[in-house]
C-alpha cells in the first residue's frame, strides 16, 4: 500500500505528515484508494496553511472560489467541480458528482445545488477568508501582476494519489486557485488529465504550478501515457515532461504520481515542493527543497 500527497510550495511539513498518516491509517485498514485520497485531501482543506478549503487565497473580489478534480484509476471514474463557496470539503464535492450524477465536472450554480442536495454543510458567506488570503490579495493589488510569485503565493495547491491493497489506484486534487483571479477562473486541477488523472493501467498523477501552463501541457496525462508507451520510469518521463514545459512555456510545476506497479515519481521546477509519503507501518518520507528526502517515523 503507498499514499504519496503534495503540498504548497512553503514547506508546513507538519500538516504534511498528519495528512499522510490519515490516509495510511484507511488503506492499512484495507480501505480503498479513493477514500484514502479523499480523506487525506480533507485534513489539508481544514488547515489554514495550505491553499485549498478553509486556507484558500481570494479572487480579485476578494472571494473564495476553489476547484477540486478526484478519479478512481480501477473504474476510471471522475468527477471535477469549479467555481465552488463556502464549502470546507471541495474535494467530497468532486466525488459527489462522481458518485451522484451522470456527469464528470459541474461548475458555480449546478455544483452548489448538488452539495444542497446530498446535505453538505454550506458555510457562512466570508467564513472561509481567512487574514494571511486578505494579505495576500492586498500585495497582489499593488501590481496586479500574476507573474510575481510573491504577490501571488502560486504553488498552494494540495493533491494525494495513493494505491491501496487491492492494486487500485486514485488521484485528487485540490485549490483555492490563483491570488487575485478574475472570478470564474478555472485552472489546472479539475481538468482531467490536466492536473488530476488515475488509471490502474498506467498509474495515478496530482499537479500543482501554473495552472494555465499545465493546462496547455495536458501534463498529468502526457508523462502517464508516455510512460506507458515507452516503458521509461515514471520518475524519470515526470521530470523530462515537467522541464519541458518549463522550457516551452515558462511556467513552473510540479507533480507526484504513482504507477500501476507501486513506484513513486515526483518532479518539480518551482525552487520548493512540499511532499510526504508512507509505504510502510512505521516511516514516513518528506522533503521540501530539490533531493530533499528526510525520514520521520509514523
Amino acid at each position: 500500500m503507498e499514499l504519496f500527497l503534495t503540498f504548497q510550495v512553503d514547506g508546513k511539513n507538519k500538516g504534511a505528515i498528519l495528512s499522510v498518516k490519515t490516509g495510511y491509517k484507511i488503506l492499512q485498514a484495507g480501505g480503498s484508494a479513493l477514500e484514502a485520497v479523499e480523506k487525506a485531501i480533507h485534513v489539508m482543506e481544514a488547515d489554514t496553511n495550505f491553499n485549498a478549503g478553509n486556507g484558500s487565497v481570494l479572487s480579485e473580489d476578494g472571494e473564495v472560489e476553489m476547484d477540486a478534480c478526484i478519479m478512481d484509476g480501477s473504474n476510471m471514474k471522475v468527477g471535477a467541480v469549479t467555481a465552488i463557496k463556502n464549502i470546507l470539503h471541495p474535494i467530497s464535492l468532486a466525488r459527489a458528482v462522481m458518485e451522484k450524477t451522470f456527469y464528470n465536472f459541474l461548475g458555480a450554480k449546478g455544483a452548489m445545488t448538488l452539495a444542497i442536495n446530498q446535505s453538505f454543510p454550506i458555510l457562512e458567506p466570508g467564513e472561509l477568508v481567512t487574514q494571511a488570503a486578505r494579505d495576500a490579495l492586498a500585495r497582489y493589488l499593488l501590481t496586479r501582476d500574476p507573474t510575481i510569485k510573491e504577490n501571488i503565493g502560486e504553488g498552494g495547491t494540495v493533491g494525494c494519489v495513493a494505491r491501496d491493497s487491492k492494486g487500485n489506484l486514485a488521484a485528487g486534487t485540490s485549490t483555492g486557485g490563483l491570488v487575485g483571479k478574475l472570478s470564474g477562473r478555472i485552472g489546472d486541477t479539475p481538468i482531467v488529465g490536466g492536473g488530476t488523472y488515475a488509471d490502474n493501467k498506467m498509474g495515478a498523477m496530482s499537479a500543482t504550478g501554473t495552472g494555465e501552463v499545465i493546462m496547455k501541457a495536458v501534463l498529468v496525462f502526457d508523462i502517464l501515457r508516455t510512460a506507458s508507451l515507452t516503458k521509461e520510469s515514471l520518475n524519470n518521463v515526470a521530470a523530462q515532461k515537467v522541464k519541458e514545459m518549463m522550457d516551452r512555456y515558462n511556467g513552473d510545476g510540479g507533480v507526484i504520481g504513482i504507477d500501476r506497479n507501486g513506484r513513486f515519481a515526483m518532479a518539480f521546477s518551482s525552487p520548493q515542493m512540499s511532499w510526504a509519503s508512507q509505504n510502510s507501518i512505521d516511516k514516513i518520507h518528506y522533503g521540501v527543497n530539490p533531493g530533499e528526502n528526510f525520514i520521520t517515523r509514523a
